[in-house]
Order: structure tokens, then sequence, then C-alpha cells
């Protein structure tokens, strides 16, 4: 069998990344798709597409579509087509930043409006990120585990500063929307931390990390 990146992939599944803006949605997306980390915070309008292609256990070839919807879009007319056909929603917020972890509640009912009481919802992904700053958290552990059971979602903490658990947080996801278990190995493998450049406060603003990468993006307006 070719191992070639054009050959068709198994599974496709669309993933919406969803969140308060600053709450490192573009971040995430970025340094899972493209492994690179952006010093700026860019405000996303509309949203970002990137695509991704993984293999899970049992050979399983998957195209991840990820969108990355802009913060401004909640209550916004485009929502619904957004968010339309995706497989999972990832619902991130930010741990040092109580107000983003507060609005996950509405976002998460968005959501549930759009596929109403008789479409089954996608499977939903609970992400608190910036792990970096665990000494600067202001949500804590119990009330992110709890929201999560509530409501049923999935529970990750990630760094997308560092890359801790950014890319098992997509793989388990996936997994889970296709009703695979991963290995211990997989587990291991996509939980490594990649590291990042430590930047000055009073540095200016530079180009960010370039690197090579198996990954498609494109931006919609």
């Amino acid at each position: 069998m070719s191992d070639s990146e054009d050959e068709a992939p198994d599974k496709q599944l669309k993933i919406v990344i969803m969140g308060d803006g600053s709450s490192g949605k573009t971040s995430i997306a970025t340094r899972y798709s493209q492994e690179q980390f952006g010093r700026q915070y860019k405000q996303t309008i509309g949203l970002d597409f990137f695509l991704k292609r993984i293999i899970l256990p049992g050979n399983v070839h998957v195209a991840l579509q990820v969108w990355d919807i802009g913060g401004q879009t909640l209550g916004g007319k485009m929502l619904e087509n957004y968010i339309y056909g995706s497989n999972g929603i990832v619902l991130v917020y930010d741990i040092t930043n109580y107000a983003s972890f507060e609005n996950v509640e509405d976002w998460y009912s968005s959501v549930k409006k759009v596929f109403g009481r008789d479409t089954k919802i996608p499977h939903m992904a609970l992400v608190g990120n910036k792990v970096d700053l665990e000494h600067m958290r202001t949500v804590k552990m119990d009330k992110h585990q709890k929201f999560a059971q509530e409501k049923g979602m999935s529970s990750h903490f990630v760094s997308a500063k560092t890359g801790d658990s950014v890319s098992l947080c997509f793989q388990r996801v996936a997994a889970e929307i296709l009703g695979i278990k991963l290995t211990k190995p997989e587990v291991e493998t996509h939980q490594r931390v990649i590291k990042a450049e430590i930047i000055q406060s009073n540095e200016a603003a530079a180009k960010p990390i370039t690197t090579s990468a198996k990954s498609s993006f494109c931006s919609l307006q």
C-alpha cells in the first residue's frame, strides 16, 4: 500500500474550534497544523481553515479539517453555517482568564441551539489552554472537570506556546469520534512538548517561527 500523502484517507472529520477571542484558538490550530507558535496576537476575522492528516490505531488514515472560528462570531448569523456538518467541537478557554471560562457556557448553548434537541450534536471537547502559565491559573481544575462531566464533554489541557498535549488533544478527539481506543505509545508520542523560544518582555515583535509542515492552510473572510 502506498504511503503517499495524496492517497485518499479512510475518514474525513470536520473539527471546529470555538471560544473567546485571545483564548488561544488560533495559536492551538497553528501549533497543531504547522508546529509553530506566533508571538503576536492577531484576531481571527471570520474563520481560518487548516488541514491535517493523521493515522490512528488500526492504520486508520484521517484527514482533519480544523476550522478556527473568530471569537466575535458568538451570536452571529454565520455561526450556524460554520459549525454545520461538524463532527467535533473544541471549546477553548484561557486558564488564566476566568471570564473566558464563564463564556464557554454561551458557546456551548450556541452549539446546542444550532443542532436542536432532535439532532445529535457533535462530539464536544473542553480545552483549557495556557497550562504553561499554571502559576497564573484562575480557573480551578475541579470547575473544569465538573463542567465537562455535566455537559458530557471530553476534557483536555494544553499549551499552544510549548506544544504540550496539543497533538494529543486532537488525536484523542478524532479517536473518540471514530470509536477508536488510543494505545499507550500513541498517547506518549502525541504528548511530547515542542520547545518554544523564550521571549523577553521588552523584545519587539519579531517574525514568527517557520518550520516545514505537511499541512494546508487557507483563510476565509
